[in-house]
């Protein structure tokens, strides 16, 4: 068998979507396994530019199946939506499947999320990209959510819609002092999403496993990254599922033995979107200079992303959670021509203590000082670099220094954003 997992080690917005790309051309199967169209993922062919929220990064380039595994929450309205503008633009989407337990976004997820910021008040916000996921696992979790297989069954589709809102409208109406949802507007939406949908929804993890008995390589993909897990990134400022690599074997129903190469994808720096604490941050005229080099605004939202040095404390706890055996490093090219370069190796805390650990305490995170390692930068092009050796040594150090931090391989290098843009270190298929 040949499994390969794809996880972000940062805030989300490493290049997931670019790796799981690359990979998905000698995949027999890509899987996305958590999240929603809360993601951003960003794959450029050539001159043109695909920025994918549900589906999986590997449906540009995958031969075999595209799978919406059972962890993910669904959005029927953006599935289409993004359906149809990849066939717009010629590309097939029949080998795109959603699983029968996947549980479906419905709108009063949507406007519970929308409600709560504006009721939080700005100050108490968690930054959520507004689009029903939190709420939906949620309901998840309560037992009372609406899965892909309850749109293929009328009556136990109504009856659930209407035990939701008995609920959901008491909170519009009485907290948030908002309008009612009726019963018959959502459910004939959504029986006609189910019919439109039937032959895409499959017992996947069924599939998935006897997929990987056979010997077929399977390629999992995951949404957010490991500090905006539910668990193990800076809470309360985190999405509602576990983007690790833990979570394939719930969120696709894949067990443990069975997953090999488990791949965590982490910036040259750092950046992050929404509220919550970044040790590292450069909120002057060097984070501006980075995030417009790098492009940094969110693929879902457009808002523009805080952007930092490298902070290896909290790399090493995300490369640790996930048992990470290959490192990739993107944006390596953005660092260019920045003069010395810094990485945070430890924090200081509030009484003076030097830690080189990620704690749990994340609410303390903004009063620590960052204490960094400072490394001489470079000012060539690296764009083009085809071999580790073509960079310049600055870039190999500063590569280096990251290894031995963390004591794992960097095994694939991005120098730009097209697909041709890496070095790759080791093979893995």
């Amino acid at each position: 068998m040949s499994t390969h997992v794809v996880v972000g080690l940062q805030w989300g917005d490493e290049g997931k979507g670019k790796i799981t790309d690359v990979l998905a051309e000698k995949s027999d199967y890509v899987v996305r396994y958590q999240g929603g169209n809360n993601a951003g993922h960003t794959v450029y062919v050539g001159d043109d530019k695909f920025v994918l929220h549900l589906l999986p990064s590997g449906v540009l380039q995958c031969k075999g199946k595209c799978i919406i595994a059972n962890g993910v929450v669904v959005n029927p309205e953006a599935f289409f939506n993004e359906i149809e503008k990849l066939e717009a633009r010629g590309l097939s989407t029949d080998h795109v499947f959603i699983s029968r337990r996947a549980h479906i976004i419905m709108p009063y997820h949507v406007l519970l999320d929308e409600y709560r910021e504006e009721f939080a008040g700005k100050d108490s916000q968690i930054g959520t990209t507004k689009r029903g996921i939190g709420p939906c696992y949620e309901d998840k979790v309560a037992r009372v959510g609406i899965r892909a297989i309850d749109l293929l069954n009328p009556e136990i589709l109504k009856e659930k819609i209407k035990e939701n809102l008995i609920v959901k409208n008491a909170l519009f109406e009485k907290l948030f002092e908002k309008n009612p949802l009726t019963l018959e507007e959502i459910y004939d939406k959504y029986v006609a999403y189910g019919e439109r949908l039937k032959d895409r929804i499959i017992d996947t993890e069924l599939e998935i496993n006897e997929a990987i008995d056979q010997g077929k390589n399977v390629l999992f993909e995951g949404a957010q990254a490991l500090m905006l897990d539910i668990d193990f990134g800076t809470y309360p400022f985190v999405t509602s599922s576990s983007p690790t690599t833990g979570g394939v074997c719930v969120g696709a129903g894949v067990p443990p033995t069975k997953l090999q190469n488990l791949i965590g994808v982490s910036k040259a720096y750092c950046t992050r979107v929404g509220n919550g604490p970044f040790p590292t941050e450069l909120d002057n005229e060097l984070g501006e200079h980075i995030r417009q080099v790098g492009h940094e605004f969110g693929a879902s939202t457009g808002r523009p992303r805080r952007t930092g040095w490298l902070d290896l404390v909290a790399l090493k706890h995300a490369c640790m959670i996930n048992g990470i055996t290959h490192l990739v490093i993107t944006k390596l090219d953005v660092l260019s021509g920045l003069g010395n370069i810094k990485a945070c190796t430890g924090y200081k805390t509030e009484d003076g203590k030097i830690i080189n650990y990620f704690t749990s305490s994340t609410n303390k995170l903004d009063s620590y000082e960052a204490i960094y390692e400072e490394m001489p930068g470079w000012s060539e092009d690296i764009t083009s670099a085809k071999s580790f050796d073509e960079l310049p040594q600055a870039a190999q150090d500063y590569i280096h220094f990251i290894e031995k931090y963390l004591g794992i391989e960097v095994y694939l290098v991005s120098v730009g954003p097209e697909r041709s843009q890496n070095i790759i270190r080791t093979n893995l298929f």
